[in-house]
């Protein structure tokens, strides 16, 4: 199925309803477009038609438009189907454009959508799922097979081994790390009354949320793409929830955003905000058009990152929380984080060295080392 972007502009709207003794906290967010989410524009002649499906709310649910081909496209962008997915898959098509002429006209790249486990199982919390790769594995071996080129993910759902005969060899320039608060009546979750419900389906979020907050409660099975989760908690099954602030910023929907949390009240997932995108191993082709879009700064960060959570055998399972970054000084600040799930017991580690890709894995594993052994066996409840 090959969508073009302009169809889905003003798709997926959710509009929430803010009490009006809710406070909002003022955040520097830069520029926010109207209510809703705004893919880039692109014109093409190819555009059939726009299905529309009305939602018993009358939110528009769905409007894409297939694009018919014209001719073979030279890349073949595997992506998952949700809003936020395309998004990426987008973003990725835009920036190849930009650097390479051969890829701007019509059906030069044509974006796949590949539907995954993690897709399909939406009634079970994902640590209830099991196993790793529940975003990935079916677009991987779409790719192995040579049904698609590249392969566009989101970083914090890449497993930390890379199946055979892929490489991961992209990452772009990483978006803000931090989480959002969400929440029609409080402008934080230090505000929540005792016993407020807190949706989520990140272990990490719900381990560190009780462990600074232990009156509130979290809803696990909160499960479902951006506007799912919003739509929800419009609908009143939870006071609250936190979401990856990147992924509203590229869906244009920080409008709904009622506060940032800090790095110290919430540290994020390993590779949050982070897009990468992977072809064969043998895909001389893929692997120099995929070396021009790449953020070498991403990368290492990312590398750091996923050395600490592979030290840790980390899945969803696990509440595991990691962070690298350059400093002022050009040096790599790492923070790494395990708690139990039930939010009693955190630990914390930091390092610090040179933003040396070879300096910055030890890092991520020493750090790692040191978690688990002072962790000791049992300490995730397994």
């Amino acid at each position: 199925m090959d969508i073009a972007s302009s169809s889905l502009s003003q798709a997926h709207k959710v509009v929430l309803t803010r009490q009006p003794s809710s406070r909002v906290n003022s955040c520097s967010l830069g520029s926010v477009s109207a209510i809703g989410f705004s893919l880039p524009q692109i014109s093409s002649p190819a555009l059939a038609k726009c299905h529309r499906k009305q939602s018993s709310s009358g939110f528009v649910k769905a409007c894409v438009a297939v694009e018919q081909k014209t001719r073979t496209a030279i890349i073949r962008i595997g992506t998952r189907g949700s809003p936020l997915a395309l998004a990426q898959a987008y973003e990725t098509r835009e920036k190849l454009k930009s650097k390479h002429p051969e890829l701007v006209e019509d059906g030069a790249i044509h974006i796949e959508i590949i539907k995954t486990t993690g897709d399909k199982i939406l009634s079970q919390p994902l640590a209830d799922i099991g196993g790793k790769g529940l975003f990935t594995k079916e677009i991987d071996e779409a790719l192995i097979n040579g049904h698609i080129d590249i392969a566009v993910h989101s970083m914090k759902d890449v497993p930390t081994y890379l199946p055979e005969k892929t490489i991961l060899p992209c990452n772009l320039p990483r978006e803000d790390v931090r989480d959002a608060f969400i929440c029609l009546t409080a402008a934080s979750l230090a505000e929540l009354p005792a016993g407020s419900v807190v949706g989520t389906a990140s272990l990490r979020r719900k381990s560190q949320i009780l462990h600074k907050y232990p009156a509130l409660r979290v809803e696990e099975n909160f499960r479902g793409n951006v506007q799912t989760r919003l739509s929800k908690l419009q609908g009143g099954k939870v006071q609250a929830t936190l979401l990856a602030l990147a992924g509203l910023k590229r869906l244009s929907m920080t409008e709904n955003v009622a506060s940032i949390l800090s790095l110290d009240e919430m540290l994020p997932a390993v590779a949050q905000g982070a897009i990468g995108i992977a072809c064969r191993t043998d895909d001389d082709k893929m692997a120099t058009y995929l070396a021009s879009l790449n953020h070498e700064e991403t990368r290492l960060a990312i590398s750091c990152e996923r050395a600490f959570l592979e030290t840790l055998d980390g899945s969803c399972r696990t509440p595991i929380a990691g962070y690298a970054a350059k400093d002022e000084e050009g040096n790599c600040i790492f923070r790494g984080l395990v708690a139990s799930p039930d939010g009693t017991k955190v630990l914390e580690t930091s390092r610090k060295g040179p933003y040396v890709y070879e300096d910055m894995v030890k890092m991520g594993k020493d750090a790692g080392q040191e978690l688990l052994s002072r962790a000791g066996p049992g300490f995730f409840g397994n």
